[in-house]
């Protein structure tokens, strides 16, 4: 049974940081792509960042230099370190996981592994 549980959502001022964690259990975390998606008031799920089994990154264009993915592998867990915020990041994240992750924007929570979101609000 796949499980993704994602915290450290919260409100926070323009400019301040949150730190964003997810356990995983249920799958080979280690030899799975992991990534953080948003759902913002538009409702459609665009990735922000990504981490390949393989150890190679990728930022959505808008987050580069502000946001950064990690993982630890002895962990099964995915952080995401938000720093310079800006209200546009407003959006419920969502931790995923699958045996390879390409869709820039899926249909929010199909095809991959979803956790169940946590809610960011920058004011």
């Amino acid at each position: 049974h796949v499980q993704l549980v994602e915290s450290g959502g919260g409100s926070v001022q323009a400019g301040g940081s949150l730190r964003l964690s997810c356990t995983a259990s249920g799958f080979d975390f280690s030899d799975s792509d992991v990534a953080w998606y948003r759902q913002g008031a538009g409702n459609e799920c665009s990735l922000v960042a990504r981490f390949t089994s393989g150890g190679r990154t990728w930022y959505r264009n808008t987050v580069e230099g502000r946001f950064t993915i990690s993982r630890d592998n002895a962990k099964n867990t995915l952080y995401l370190q938000m720093n310079s915020l800006k209200p546009e990041d407003t959006a419920v994240y969502y931790c995923v996981a699958a045996d390879a992750i390409i869709l820039l924007s899926p249909t929010c929570r199909s095809k991959y592994y979803w956790g169940q979101g946590t809610q960011v609000t920058v004011s």
